[in-house]
């Protein structure tokens, strides 16, 4: 889902030249992936960690793609809630 979000399936029909690198796309749907199992209470998050970690290989996560990640998480968590929450 994290993938499809962060619109990481469309960008093989993309024309511009700047498509997401296969390591950063991993990284944004692996950290959406980790921070909506924490909110949600998922336990053995630690996998999640080192795959993201394995992905960024020492980088950081550019602004850009944090934007995206705290977007697409919190797009999953709405959808998630009851009508009443999202209301609020």
């Amino acid at each position: 889902m994290a993938h499809i979000l962060c619109g990481h399936t469309t960008e093989g029909r993309v024309t511009d030249s700047e498509l997401t690198p296969r390591h950063l796309r991993e990284a944004e749907a692996e950290s959406v992936a980790f921070l909506v199992g924490s909110i949600i209470g998922l336990d053995n998050l630690s996998d999640s960690r080192g795959y993201i970690q394995g992905w960024l290989q020492g980088d950081s996560i550019p602004e850009k793609s944090a934007q995206k990640i705290f977007r697409v998480a919190d797009q999953i968590l709405k959808a998630g809630s009851n009508p009443a929450e999202r209301m609020n």
